[in-house]
């Protein structure tokens, strides 16, 4: 077999599953790209609905340059034939077919794809090996009123804006922690808002810690510095070392309460005040999307956030499943496009049967190693305010789908004797909705003050019974 007749089916067509899906065709390997979105891009890419007829999508982004080079290399790998894309494909499972320990010249996965938006028609996918370029999705963590309309998470907002050119609201708080705060407020005001308030928890001095970590990403400060001069410009009120108490309303939030943190992580008394609003975006960071990954066996890091184990070369220790972005950790674009370029050239080789040259991934091994420091010292200064569990009220809705409040998840703990996140599910059908826990175990967790660890969900999203109910030839 010939290294054109090799196939690879990448899951993910964000920064990460295009820079490995087009170093591996530059190299003479047959991709199959998958991807639940209509266009390829992933979060950061996200562009406008094509119907939209956007006439400036660039002024939505910071890296449009880079992106046009990732299209027009798409292009031309799909114009050739050495890249079909699949679009509006959702994967819910990977099926490995070859021994253990094996890449062998069948097919050794089947990656198995709801098409469309109504995800009821299934495919399937052949393919000797896969790279898992999942992305991330934002950590939710539950606060009084956080349930009402108008309260939409930071990416959230920043989504609505990018791919449907609206705003979530005409006046916005935009609170929280982490980096995405930042463009997130930018976004906004550019485009029309009026930012109320910029509430983030995180200690300036915090980050002076880690400065010989942030001197060696010029670039990243550069980054801050730019969109600290746009919130200037758009005169946008910033207030660290805060939080969000409570969000007010009847049908939809009109108002936050925010209120100071002292030195450990609790509200300082006496330290509240209300703005007035329609939209809250709030954000807390991002989690790695581990479900498929956990479904084939993937060692998966638990310790904090979970991510998926790779070695050196974006591998999995599943022989044939690399990984790459944000399911390894987050870590942004940049290094996913890293990432990604490292599982490319790997994939290529190990399909031809070869050693991968270290002079190809050199570049990109050391920009990885560079901003994986870089970002485990983000992570450090913007974690969550330590004690956030404390303002959740009794009634708090914990988990949305089962309505289930922190007071039930309290009881379940102090009285029932529950000491993981599986036994809380038991007793109180926390994480047994339509999400299955995706959303609301980080604030499950942390309310039942016991780790979430690897959800070990069989399928990584809902599937249809008619679906399932098929024989494997397809047949019902």
């Amino acid at each position: 077999m010939t290294a054109s007749d090799r196939t690879l089916a990448v899951i993910g067509a964000g920064p990460a599953g295009l820079a490995a899906a087009l170093t591996a065709a530059d190299q003479g390997v047959r991709v199959t790209l998958l991807d639940s979105a209509a266009q390829a891009g992933g979060q950061f890419y996200r562009q406008p609905a094509v119907g939209l007829g956007a006439r400036r999508p660039e002024v939505l982004h910071h890296a449009w340059g880079t992106w046009k080079k990732l299209r027009d290399r798409l292009a031309a790998h799909i114009a050739a034939g050495r890249i079909t894309h699949l679009p509006d494909r959702h994967v819910w499972f990977v099926q490995q077919r070859s021994e253990p320990g094996e890449v062998r010249g069948g097919a050794g996965f089947t990656v198995h794809a709801l098409l469309g938006p109504e995800q009821v028609e299934p495919e399937a996918v052949t393919a000797e090996a896969v790279l898992l370029a999942t992305g991330g999705y934002e950590k939710v963590l539950p606060f009084p009123g956080w349930t009402l309309p108008g309260v939409v998470t930071a990416g959230g907002a920043q989504a609505m804006l990018k791919g449907g050119l609206v705003l979530p609201g005409r006046t916005v708080v935009v609170a929280g922690t982490g980096p995405l705060l930042m463009p997130v407020v930018v976004g906004l005001a550019a485009a029309g808002a009026r930012i109320a308030a910029y509430v983030e928890s995180a200690r300036p001095a915090s980050l002076v810690r880690h400065a010989p970590t942030l001197a060696a990403n010029p670039a990243k400060v550069v980054e801050a510095v730019r969109y600290a001069a746009r919130l200037m410009r758009h005169r946008v009120p910033v207030t660290v070392c805060h939080t969000v108490v409570e969000a007010h309303g009847a049908d939809r939030v009109e108002a936050v309460t925010v209120a100071a943190l002292d030195a450990d992580g609790r509200l300082r008394p006496g330290s509240e005040r209300r703005i007035a609003c329609d939209t809250l975006a709030v954000g807390h960071g991002m989690l790695a999307h581990t479900d498929l990954a956990e479904s084939l066996g993937c060692a998966i890091d638990a310790t904090g956030d979970p991510f998926v184990v790779t070695d050196a070369e974006q591998r999995t220790d599943v022989h044939g499943v690399w990984a790459a972005g944000e399911a390894t950790g987050i870590g942004g674009a940049v290094l996913a496009l890293a990432e990604g370029e490292i599982a490319g050239c790997s994939i290529a080789a190990r399909l031809k049967g070869v050693e991968p040259g270290r002079a190809d991934r050199a570049a990109p091994a050391r920009t990885r190693a560079r901003l994986r420091k870089f970002f485990a010292a983000i992570d450090t200064a913007y974690a969550p305010p330590a004690h956030w569990t404390e303002q959740v009220t009794e009634d708090t809705v914990i988990c949305r789908c089962e309505e289930v409040p922190a007071g039930a998840v309290r009881e379940a703990v102090e009285e029932l004797g529950a000491t993981d996140l599986r036994t809380v599910k038991l007793l109180t059908r926390a994480g047994m909705g339509w999400c299955q826990g995706r959303i609301c175990a980080p604030g499950v967790a942390g309310v039942a003050g016991c780790a979430a660890g690897p959800a070990k969900r069989p399928f990584a999203r809902p599937v249809p019974l008619s679906v399932l109910a098929k024989e494997p030839g397809g047949s019902p």
